[in-house]
């Protein structure tokens, strides 16, 4: 904490008044509120010096396309101070318990092509943490991440070369799909703040270059959310309709390219369920796995994937 301090003092010429911590980030990162002087603003101590490199100018590259995210103020080491944007997260308002604020959720949908297409003209694509671009081996890590850190965990019996036979057809039609823009990596109601009525963007540290797609899937295709279909296709239809803005869409072509995406970023979410809560024993995560199977098990069947279709049934 000495060096957010000192650095807090650098830029406003006092030491904070008050440090309170802030939770809810599943990273190694920790956050804190710092107050001072009439101040308030956000403290960020970071791990890694390339990821907070990574935060730090993404968020002036968006800044600087109107895209609403947090100003960072400065940076000292591996840490550094934003703006703070109050304590109102877009889960919490809009989510949470079924009460749905379909209005709030809109402006979500209707903003994620700002920064997926506007903001992705001249994003300085090198400094994306860990990697520039989504491609084979993010593929590999994911869908490994299902096998591994969920699959197994079950104790399902399995064929691992059928199962390795449809992870290589689904990677190569993944990577087939149009791959410009900026792929958020962990766009979900949790990573949104509602501040002065609009929603902000935050912690896209991870982004990349990348399909439109995975961003959609990751949003609408949260388990914990729970949104009924007829929202989640309302939802949709307004994003296309965003999307159309910045970019030509060929809707059948879109939605046939949605049905990929859906299914691997299930695969990958049940693999971090699958970690977080077989293996860690956090019940959190270990709860939310049959609402992700139950979205997985509805996207069935997938004839082209016939095998990993068939696991996926079976699975209870």
């Amino acid at each position: 904490m000495n060096s957010l301090s000192q650095l807090f003092k650098s830029l406003y010429g006092c030491i904070p008044e008050q440090t309170v911590p802030l939770g809810g980030s599943a990273s190694h990162r920790k956050y804190y509120r710092l107050t001072g002087g009439g101040r308030s603003v956000i403290g960020v101590e970071g791990t890694d010096a390339d990821e907070n490199r990574a935060f730090i100018t993404l968020a002036a590259h968006f800044a600087s396309k109107g895209i609403r995210v947090p100003e960072v103020l400065g940076s000292y080491g591996l840490c550094y101070i934003q703006q703070d944007l109050g304590d109102t997260v877009l889960y919490d308002v809009a989510v949470a318990g079924g009460n749905f604020n379909v209005p709030l959720l809109e402006k979500t949908m209707s903003a994620l092509p700002e920064i997926q297409v506007k903001a992705a003209d001249g994003l300085p694509w090198e400094v994306c943490y860990p990697q520039e671009s989504f491609d084979g081996r993010m593929v590999d890590f994911d869908l490994n991440y299902f096998k591994y850190d969920y699959l197994k965990l079950t104790g399902a019996e399995f064929n691992e070369v059928r199962l390795q036979d449809d992870f290589d057809r689904l990677k190569a039609d993944l990577l087939s799909v149009p791959s410009g823009s900026f792929l958020y990596r962990d766009f979900n109601a949790r990573n949104v703040m509602v501040h002065e009525g609009e929603p902000w963007f935050i912690d896209f540290q991870g982004g990349r270059r990348g399909p439109v797609h995975y961003d959609v899937a990751s949003f609408l295709w949260q388990a914990r959310a729970k949104f009924p279909q007829d929202l989640r296709e309302h939802l949709l239809d307004v994003y296309i309709d965003s999307l159309e803005w910045f970019m030509p869409v060929e809707r059948e072509k879109f939605m046939f390219h949605m049905r990929l995406f859906i299914l691997f970023r299930l695969l990958q979410v049940l693999g971090c369920y699958g970690f977080r809560g077989l293996w860690e024993g956090k019940e959190a995560f270990a709860s939310s796995i049959p609402l992700a199977l139950d979205l997985l098990k509805a996207q069935l069947p997938y004839p082209e994937y016939p095998y990993l279709s068939e696991v996926l049934k079976c699975l209870r």
